[in-house]
């Protein structure tokens, strides 16, 4: 295809999801004089917000600490405290309400606009970027990027259709291995991308007959590895999913990745309840037949399954329990060990460990340490947060100190 004349922009963004709409939107509200170009590979803009949480986008998390925000990251953490000094979640529902749109906090401390819909925040962010100098492009993918050195004081990108020069170059890619490779090809470290943020698999195991069954509270623990989360845990039709779950492959996501989702998990389904408490069982409820007396907080499925599962007779009450059948009981509550082989991606939370090394970027402005006017924010970073409005967070933070770094500084 012929390539038509280069189009000059101030600003041109590489990236129409979050944290390129977050950057746009900063930067056209402190400086709206200034062109902006997004530029987007697929059909539509911000496609993760929409579906995210279900479609209603859960926008960030009620945790007011940058410290204990930061501890949500397996990777990032330690180089986004000062960033969540400057804009945390505070700062986040106080943006949003500004622009009108109302914020709640459910139980869970997840919090989403109070229209219970991901469109809220999408028409959020169109009205922003509503400007006559803003122009969006959707499927445009970014072919090539020539970097500013050598004397050249452009960025030049170059799409299938255009080519477009810019002073100053967003990048919020996301996970696109076509921009990695641009970035390495520059002399960038990329760390290499594994799945973040999935469920286990565990193939014709027998406690999927259970799916849609939720304990509140687990302790899931990888063996031979220091991996250990606690939270909400879901039985699915395919295996084991919840918060839980999700944690521990956010936290596991290299060392599962190297396992090859080929390895043991072990589920405490009741952490307040201790090995002796079970004991203890035997006196307290002597004469209670155990299949129908459950005195423990588990749900009477997963109770018949323990107890068919061990074998211990339907009659038999709680003082003729055998030492071996209540050593089975106790591990079956406290340990409960599943060969877990294989992943499924938790779709509307589908995140990417691996990007840009934090080691290159400057997080007081997000800006390449390799290359001035250029900023990184978003998952083109080596930045994963669990699942529960965390990488949003993320996401809106970058954004928003890429946008105050650019219109603070420029001088073009």
């Amino acid at each position: 295809m012929e390539i038509n004349h280069k189009i000059t922009f101030d600003i041109i963004i590489i990236g129409g999801g979050a944290a390129g709409f977050f950057s746009a939107s900063n930067i056209a509200l402190s400086r709206p004089d200034l062109s902006i170009l997004i530029l987007e590979q697929s059909k539509e803009v911000l496609n993760k917000v929409r579906i995210s949480g279900g479609g209603r986008c859960n926008v960030t998390h009620a945790c007011y600490d940058a410290k204990t925000l930061s501890t949500y990251y397996p990777r990032g953490h330690r180089e986004l405290i000062g960033p969540f000094t400057k804009f945390g979640c505070q700062d986040t529902v106080d943006w949003f309400e500004g622009q009108g749109v109302a914020i709640e906090t459910l139980e869970d401390g997840c919090m989403f606009p109070v229209s219970n819909t991901s469109q809220t925040i999408i028409d959020c962010f169109v009205k922003c970027t509503h400007l006559p100098t803003i122009t969006i492009k959707t499927q445009s993918k970014v072919n090539d990027i020539v970097f500013k050195k050598d004397g050249l004081s452009q960025y030049t990108i170059k799409t299938d259709s255009h080519e477009y020069s810019c002073p100053t170059l967003i990048i919020t890619a996301g996970s696109s291995p076509n921009i990695w490779r641009i970035l390495e090809r520059e002399g960038y470290e990329i760390s290499s991308a594994v799945p973040s943020l999935f469920t286990f698999n565990l193939p014709n195991h027998p406690i999927s007959a259970m799916m849609g069954l939720t304990v509140p509270n687990a302790i899931v623990k990888i063996k031979n590895t220091k991996i250990a989360t606690s939270g909400p845990l879901l039985i699915t039709h395919w295996g084991l999913s919840g918060p839980a779950i999700l944690k521990a492959s956010a936290w596991g996501a290299r060392e599962l990745a190297n396992m090859k989702y080929d390895f043991e998990a072990t589920v405490d389904w009741l952490p307040q309840v201790s090995h002796d408490d079970i004991s203890s069982l035997r006196t307290s409820d002597a004469k209670r037949k155990i299949r129908t007396h459950c005195p423990l907080a588990l749900p009477n499925r997963l109770w018949h399954y323990m107890i068919d599962t061990i074998g211990i007779h339907p009659d038999k009450v709680w003082a003729d329990i055998t030492k071996v059948e209540m050593n089975a009981l106790k591990s079956a509550v406290k340990e409960m060990t599943f060969n877990v082989l294989g992943k499924t991606t938790f779709k509307e939370e589908f995140v990417t460990a691996g990007g840009v090394a934090l080691s290159q970027v400057n997080f007081k402005t997000f800006e390449s340490k390799r290359h001035t006017d250029l900023y990184f924010a978003g998952e083109i970073l080596d930045i994963d947060g669990v699942t529960g409005g965390f990488n949003f967070q993320a996401a809106w933070t970058g954004g928003f100190l890429v946008a105050q770094g650019i219109s603070e500084g420029w001088n073009v």
